[in-house]
């Protein structure tokens, strides 16, 4: 249990519990209540955590997949490479990188005007939804949101890609045929999650389509809130 991943797994646990607990009470609530409300320092902090966990996620997810990388291709060195010392460094840069962005995104919203009685079309207080209700200038937010979004979405989902592309490759090297599909089963596994995972966060934030329904922006926001925290235990922990 001192190994690499499953310490890399636990806080995996521990953001996936934070991050369906950030949504799923007040939405709960809210389904109860006959007048469902959120005051707005309630929505702003709601907001915070919710790109925290999800932000953290990401990065988490990164730093798995380049465990296995080193773990299937550079065998002999594994335990030289994740050293104790750089699995503490690569959560506690995630977590840093976390704060740092979602504070960012709070405070750029925190500025905003909001001018009528509000109502969020959505589950939670999303950005996007926050944004289209704003009367202020949003230029700034959406330049930060491309940016950002760029840094903890693309970036890490491409590293992701290559992750599991170099470890493809190494597999197929090997002429053990039962070997090959236990690392198609399992790689595949694990994409597909997080296909799922940055996917549908790619498309909501950073190709936003004005044909885009309110019904279809909250099934595809349920996908990467409930769907993908309730898979990431099958897939990597009882996989694993």
């Amino acid at each position: 249990l001192h190994q690499p991943m499953f310490y890399l797994l636990s806080n995996l646990s521990f953001s996936d519990l934070c991050f369906s607990s950030v949504t799923m009470p007040e939405l709960l609530q809210n389904m109860q209540s006959q007048v469902p409300s959120i005051p707005y320092a309630g929505c702003l902090t709601q907001m915070y955590f919710f790109l925290f966990f999800a932000d953290l996620e990401s990065l988490l997810l990164v730093n798995m997949a380049y465990d296995r990388y080193v773990a299937i291709c550079f065998p002999l060195h594994y335990t030289t490479i994740m050293s104790p010392k750089l699995c503490f460094s690569l959560v506690a840069l995630s977590w840093v990188q976390t704060t740092f962005n979602a504070l960012l995104h709070t405070l750029l919203m925190a500025r905003l005007c909001f001018c009528a009685d509000n109502v969020i079309a959505h589950f939670f207080c999303d950005m996007s939804a926050l944004l289209k209700l704003s009367c202020s200038d949003t230029r700034v937010n959406e330049l930060v949101i491309y940016l950002m979004g760029g840094l903890n979405l693309v970036i890490p989902f491409l590293l992701i890609i290559t992750s599991y592309a170099r470890i493809l490759s190494s597999i197929l090297k090997v002429p053990s045929s039962g070997g090959i599909r236990k690392a198609f089963s399992t790689c595949g596994s694990h994409l597909s999650v997080v296909s799922l995972f940055y996917g549908t966060v790619i498309v909501l934030y950073l190709c936003p389509s004005a044909n885009n329904s309110t019904v279809k922006e909250t099934v595809m926001s349920m996908m990467y809130t409930v769907v993908t925290p309730m898979l990431n235990p099958v897939i990597y922990r009882m996989r694993t």
